[in-house]
């Protein structure tokens, strides 16, 4: 077996848009993607920033033909399960973390830096390309997805819940991310190439939610999802 069919990596799995992409990268690359993990809150019924519960992030790992693997963490223990984490896929055979970050050299120097403690390489498929490229890639292999969060600073609620597609990218206003790298919205993926078949969910009602002031004060919109 040749090297490029035995890097063994993880992804950090949001469910959402980048990461999937990040993922169909590196598999086209050669990478063996064997796991996903997912950060939930401290109940584990939601994922953190994206509020999608685990039966459906299950069933995203599934259909990818991975394994599913999630850690219940506060933000402010975040980091400390994060890597303990890692280290456990690290002692599993995995020698490369995917991360769907594009641009955002803070974000890039934390998961080099957890990474590098972890025993791991971190692996950015996306990174340092043209944000609204990366969206049309996404749309055009024919991946689908679905907005279930969406910042109220920079948009309104009506913007939650719909497709991620183009009607949603014409719709977005000045200064307003396609890729929404600046926390203006989250997705989460049910279809596309990548997928042996769809993820079958149903809309819920949408909740607000008031972010504290140690996070930045914020009005949230999360689409609430349910396995079909």
């Amino acid at each position: 077996m040749t090297e490029k069919t035995t890097r063994n990596a993880l992804v950090s799995w949001s469910g959402g848009k980048d990461s999937c992409l990040a993922m169909w990268r590196a598999r086209q690359s050669g990478m063996a993607i064997k796991l996903l993990i997912t950060a939930m809150d401290e109940s584990g019924a939601r994922s953190r920033s994206h509020g999608v519960p685990p039966e459906l992030i299950t069933a995203q790992a599934q259909a990818l033909g991975a394994e599913m693997r999630f850690y219940d963490t506060s933000w402010k223990t975040y980091e400390e399960k994060f890597i303990a984490t890692l280290k456990i896929a690290r002692e599993d055979g995995v020698t490369y973390a995917v991360f769907g970050d594009i641009d955002l050299m803070p974000h890039r120097e934390w998961e080099e830096k957890v990474c590098a403690q972890a025993g791991l390489e971190a692996n950015l498929p996306l990174w340092d390309e043209p944000r609204l490229k990366l969206v049309d890639e996404f749309l055009s292999l024919g991946f689908k997805a679905v907005v279930v969060c969406v910042n109220g600073n920079y948009l309104s609620r009506d913007f939650c819940g719909r497709e991620f597609d183009a009607a949603f990218l014409a719709d977005l206003p000045a200064g307003v991310d396609a890729c929404g790298e600046n926390g203006e919205f989250h997705t989460f993926v049910y279809d596309g190439p990548a997928f042996d078949k769809p993820v079958a969910f149903k809309r819920e009602r949408i909740v607000q939610y008031e972010s504290p002031a140690e996070l930045g004060t914020a009005t949230y919109y999360f689409q609430t999802l349910l396995a079909a």
